[in-house]
């Protein structure tokens, strides 16, 4: 069922670099849809500010001391701690941020641009100096952004899907983790304000392709805490227009959704019911039929 080169999980990545948009509360919701529908989920969190490990109750693995996620993405010998860092919990498991996750950009930027050195004439050891753990010997690709990739392989045999949360900014970790997925699930505010973070979204996954000679899907939008105003109905339109391909699905604004981010789960498994868990069955739904898995599993 998966969407990357050889067998192994489907995985997706949910991003826009717009603060605010409740694109940790999407991914977690996502994530547990997909575990109602009786699928094995494993939640990652690339986000530096460790938003979905506080929300999922994971304040501890976020101040635990190495080996951390960082180690696991920067170290080329490390990829299999991420065994270790494996945190269980009622509806997925996860893989969690960790304060030291802060310096993971500039280790993943110094590693970019070693692999790039000789197209400049740099001396790739002296870029290393200036990092942690990368070596130029590790990077052997023309770029640095298989990191992710590479310490998801480890893990790929336990899993349907691999949910990646990104970080709230364009980069070399957001890149890492769209390239490690392939298929993206876009969350949007239904302000004008989107319309930006939308277009350079666009224009990231564009670079990147290019870049990496990849092919990334977009899965959908996911119109986030819409309400009945001019704006919203101006916004859906702009979003429907722009991605007239995909579905646009509609998330109302809930006191639900927050409630249940704040006790460290989805609506799932919140208790409550409310309307906007049909809208991430559906979701999920679709996530099964574009990535091969409308079957759920016994």
């Amino acid at each position: 069922m998966s969407s990357q080169p050889g067998s192994g999980p489907a995985r997706l990545c949910v991003t826009n670099a717009k603060g605010g948009t409740g694109k940790t509360t999407v991914a977690v919701n996502v994530a547990g849809a997909l575990n109602e529908r009786g699928h094995d989920v494993l939640f990652v969190d690339l986000d530096p500010q460790g938003n979905a490990t506080e929300g999922l109750g994971l304040v501890d693995a976020y101040d635990a001391g190495p080996p951390t996620l960082f180690d696991a993405l920067t170290d080329p010998e490390g990829r299999s701690v991420v065994e270790d860092l494996i945190v269980s919990h009622p509806e997925m498991d996860v893989v969690p941020s960790n304060i030291d996750m802060l310096q993971a950009e500039h280790e993943l930027t110094i590693a970019e641009l070693t692999a790039r050195a000789p197209e400049f004439g740099v001396d790739p050891d002296a870029l290393a100096e200036l990092a942690m753990n990368v070596t130029p010997d590790a990077v052997t690709d023309g770029h640095a952004l298989g990191a992710l990739d590479e310490v998801l392989a480890v893990v790929d045999d336990d899993y349907d899907y691999v949910v990646v949360d990104s970080p709230p900014f364009y980069g070399k970790l957001t890149d890492t983790g769209i390239y490690a997925a392939r298929n993206v699930l876009v969350p949007a505010l239904t302000e004008a304000t989107s319309e930006r973070a939308v277009e350079l979204l666009i224009d990231q996954i564009a670079a990147l392709e290019g870049q990496t000679d990849i092919s990334v899907r977009t899965l959908g939008v996911v119109a986030n805490r819409v309400e009945k105003t001019n704006e919203d109905r101006t916004m859906l339109r702009w979003l429907e227009e722009v991605f007239a391909d995909y579905p646009v699905w509609q998330v109302r604004k809930r006191v639900a959704l927050q409630r249940a981010f704040s006790e460290g789960v989805s609506l799932f498994e919140y208790g409550d019911s409310v309307d906007m868990e049909r809208v991430f069955l559906g979701i999920a739904d679709e996530i099964d039929e574009r990535l091969g898995a409308a079957e759920v599993p016994a």
